[in-house]
């Protein structure tokens, strides 16, 4: 009996979660069909890699070589915490040389990777994004966090890059601070939707880029995908489906590639945060939505660069604003937007 749905009005109130995180009025049942719809194709993805690699076992027992093989870790030495910074500066820089053949936009504050630092370790997630100081006293910052070696597994490096890093999170919100003609709300405010969406979308962008070139890399960048569309199924599961917390930890255990540790995390922060964790594979499923789109409207007029002007060029907005701009972008016949 972990769900909002035992308390007074439990339902209503997760309905207005569900609208308050995904900016849509996407039902839970509607959620909660599009999160195992997701799950399965993923999988299927993952099973061609599985194949690929020359792994003969189920996807499960893929998972479990994957979290156990020494070679998929960074040793938890001096050693081992520069290997993962010199490797997500890489991800990074091959991302920077690239970005002005997909972006028309590029912020003008720097990027770094930095380790968390010791006093912070303990509370600090796996890796997060810090924004610049408008001033430009600061640069945007993509914090690793080192103190446990075993939480991330080198696999899932680059997609995480891709995301925290550029062309997620800076590319996105670095550019948003520096638009000084927005209102502040749109400069420095936030869509959990709108900017998680962009994140994961940066991530599957990255293979488009030509990276992911090692399969067990793209194998990652499936994983992290997967727990993104595993979120849609537990949080609706829990909080509209009347599932149990062991029932929702299972559903993970069996359909990603999370620690126990991480399992465990991950369902009480649904627990406690209702509806939030919906709004990642959402917001990415609706910028993929609108590309599909106006790629289909425009033909040989579509310009990759130009769409992500026009998806990153009004700050942080609502889903159903994002598809108003870019629906007015396809009426006037697509270039580069004003």
């Amino acid at each position: 009996d972990a769900g909002v749905w035992r308390l007074p009005n439990g339902e209503a109130y997760y309905n207005a979660r569900l609208q308050l995180s995904t900016t849509t009025d996407l039902t839970a049942d509607q959620i909660h069909q599009i999160g195992l719809d997701e799950v399965a194709r993923i999988q299927r993805d993952m099973e061609t890699i599985k194949t690929q690699v020359g792994f003969t076992g189920s996807l499960q027992d893929f998972f479990a070589f994957l979290k156990t093989d020494p070679q998929f870790q960074y040793p938890n030495t001096p050693e081992g915490k520069e290997a993962y910074l010199t490797d997500a500066r890489a991800f990074v820089a091959q991302v920077m040389a690239v970005a002005p053949q997909w972006f028309s936009n590029l912020p003008k504050a720097p990027l770094e990777v930095r380790a968390v630092e010791p006093f912070r370790e303990a509370t600090a997630s796996i890796a997060f994004y810090n924004s610049p100081a408008p001033d430009g006293s600061r640069p945007g910052i993509y914090y690793v966090n080192l103190s446990d070696m075993t939480q991330v597994l080198k696999p899932q490096i680059e997609g995480i890059s891709y995301h925290e890093g550029a062309p997620g999170h800076h590319f996105q919100i670095a550019y948003a601070q520096e638009m000084e003609h927005l209102p502040s709300f749109r400069r420095f405010g936030g869509y959990g939707a709108y900017s998680e969406g962009w994140g994961l979308y940066s991530e599957r962008l990255g293979k488009e880029m030509g990276f992911y070139q090692d399969p067990y890399s793209d194998f990652g960048r499936l994983s992290t995908e997967l727990w993104r569309a595993v979120r849609l199924v537990t949080d609706t599961g829990l909080h509209a489906k009347r599932w149990s917390r062991e029932q929702a930890m299972d559903y993970f255990r069996h359909n990603s590639l999370l620690s126990e540790r991480d399992i465990q995390k991950e369902v009480e922060r649904y627990i406690t945060n209702p509806g939030q964790a919906t709004s990642y594979k959402i917001g990415e499923l609706k910028i993929e939505e609108l590309r599909a789109k106006a790629e289909t409207a425009l033909g040989d007029r579509f310009d990759i660069k130009d769409f992500h002007t026009v998806v990153l060029g009004s700050g942080a907005v609502p889903l159903d604003v994002l598809g108003d701009l870019v629906d007015a972008w396809i009426a006037k016949g697509g270039g580069a937007p004003n």
